[in-house]
């Protein structure tokens, strides 16, 4: 992250806490890019850090992604395939083609009701990050 190598991580928080930065894990099951030409990296089981220094959020994602081609449209691609291998929920209950876990985790981020964030992820085409950003 800043060269720190070998330094100790208890020593490393505390210089970030001094500078201003805020360092936070997120639970994530899923991270989905979305690519130009269509094609999407999906990242299953993430580790997923938020860092803000000084109100500018930056996000870090590890893990080994999978490339699925598509035409980008989570919802087109569900109602082609007849089922939705992406969104990891196992409780069904998908509206429009947008995860229950994702509506959650919009709610749960911003404090609107799950209504609201079915409304802000549908208007964002799925996208958790325009979702969260619309509503607060």
């Amino acid at each position: 992250m800043f060269g720190g190598g070998g330094m100790n991580p208890r020593k490393m928080k505390q210089m970030m806490e001094q500078m201003g930065i805020d360092v936070d894990e997120i639970d994530a099951t899923e991270v989905v890019i979305k690519l130009e030409d269509g094609s999407q990296l999906v990242f299953g089981d993430p580790d997923v850090t938020k860092m803000d220094a000084r109100g500018q959020e930056t996000y870090q994602v590890i893990g080994e992604p999978e490339e699925r081609e598509g035409s980008g449209d989570s919802a087109a691609a569900i109602d082609e395939s007849g089922s939705d291998e992406s969104s990891g929920d196992e409780s069904g209950g998908d509206e429009g083609g947008i995860p229950d876990g994702d509506v959650e985790i919009v709610a749960q981020r911003t404090g609107a009701s799950e209504d609201e964030a079915r409304d802000a992820l549908e208007a964002t085409d799925g996208d958790l990050a325009a979702a969260i950003e619309r509503l607060e």
